[in-house]
């Protein structure tokens, strides 16, 4: 076995006094979904895991005042069939139905995803678009707001150490009427593949109303795995502001995004030219798709 205990906390303030009290020698587990993975091949080494599963509040998913709150044991295929979530963040949706098969769907979780650190994760990236934040608590029960963005360090390390802390919380700004959002992935043909790339894009309109000529307010690209973490293409980004919203502005846009991309060539995923050409691609799709839901 690759672990020696295995235990339920029944509340948040429970699961930091055992990590607290194994010293390192624990981790914290909702759906275990790539830990146990890692645990069994020996990337990992834990005495215990801690479940939070079974934390009353942790499967949540609420509209506070004009921020989704999702809870940490709240897994993907809650996401997927959540009316507000398909309503005020389609992007999370599409991404929460792009991972893996249904049965990873139904136990992992989207802090999990976060936490996994992978620059290709789902999750992570619709997270980044979306500029979410985590609600993360110390052993001391300090609770700190850490944005997505700043969580990942380079592929399997993250800044959050489930050792001796936990997220509880996941915050973003709910879509509003004259914003969209859209999410693209390339793979294999298998459900379950690792993604050649994937994008999650959120738009936002200068005008709150429709009008003759729409101009793009602020634009957010999301990107992985072509660098060796998830990363907003800014460039890109800075092409659309205030710029009208047309065929040859988005095209622009993709055209930039795929300049910045820097991946590495693969076996698995193809040559460095091919995933850059496929970046401009997948961007200009996933802009057109947003602009088509304004």
């Amino acid at each position: 076995m690759a672990w020696q205990e295995y235990l339920f906390a029944t509340s948040v303030a429970e699961a930091l006094a055992w990590l607290q009290r194994y010293d390192g020698q624990a981790r914290l587990i909702a759906g275990g979904t790539d830990l146990v993975l890692q645990l069994q091949k020996g990337e990992r080494t834990t005495r215990c895991l801690v479940d939070v599963s079974r934390i009353v509040g942790l499967q949540d998913i609420r509209l506070v005042g004009e921020e989704i709150v999702i809870g940490a044991a709240v897994t993907h295929a809650a996401i997927a069939a959540s009316p507000l979530i398909a309503a005020r963040a389609k992007v999370l949706q599409e991404a929460a139905l792009s991972v893996g098969t249904p049965q990873i769907r139904n136990v992992g979780t989207l802090a999990g995803n976060v936490v996994s650190a992978q620059p290709g994760a789902d999750g992570s990236l619709a997270l980044l678009a979306l500029e979410a934040t985590l609600d993360v608590v110390d052993l001391a029960g300090n609770t700190r707001r850490v944005p997505v963005a700043e969580t990942f360090v380079r592929p399997d390390v993250s800044t959050i150490d489930p050792r001796r802390e936990m997220i509880t919380l996941i915050r973003f700004p709910a879509l509003a009427a004259h914003q969209a959002s859209a999410y693209g992935r390339m793979a294999k043909r298998r459900a379950s593949a690792l993604p050649v790339l994937a994008v999650g894009v959120v738009i936002s309109t200068e005008q709150k109303t429709k009008s003759i000529e729409q101009r793009f307010g602020w634009v957010r690209i999301a990107l992985g795995p072509v660098a060796l973490t998830p990363y907003r293409a800014r460039q890109a980004e800075e092409v659309l502001r205030g710029a009208a919203i047309s065929s040859p502005a988005i095209e622009q846009a993709a055209q930039v995004a795929s300049q910045e991309a820097q991946p590495r060539a693969s076996v698995l995923r193809g040559s460095r030219e091919y995933r850059q050409e496929m970046v401009r691609v997948y961007v200009r799709r996933a802009l057109e798709t947003a602009v088509a839901r304004l």
